[in-house]
């Protein structure tokens, strides 16, 4: 194991964002069960696909997207109030 400082920005419940050292832009931490709970519905979404549940796998598939189009708001509204410009360029 390695100890270093890191910046964070922000550590909002289950949304932190912070920098690593050297590295130019921050990342969004994600704990372990929220990983898990993503994981868990990509692959729900998987199975309803496979059993041509297309009504349950839309479903599943708009809370996934949602879960990570807030941690992705989140982040972004993090940049902003710290004046760092994004990583990317989002799409509209």
């Amino acid at each position: 194991m390695k100890k270093e400082e890191v910046e964070i920005l922000s550590d909002a419940s289950n949304m932190a964002v912070m920098r690593h050292p050297g590295r130019n832009y921050p990342g969004s931490l994600i704990q372990g069960d929220s990983l898990y709970s993503l994981l868990q519905t990509a692959k729900e979404v998987r199975k309803e696909i496979h059993n041509n549940n297309y009504s349950e796998a839309n479903e599943e598939l708009g809370e996934l997207i949602q879960l990570l189009e807030n941690r992705l708001n989140h982040y972004e509204a993090v940049l902003k109030e710290h004046g760092i410009e994004l990583p990317y360029v989002r799409n509209t």
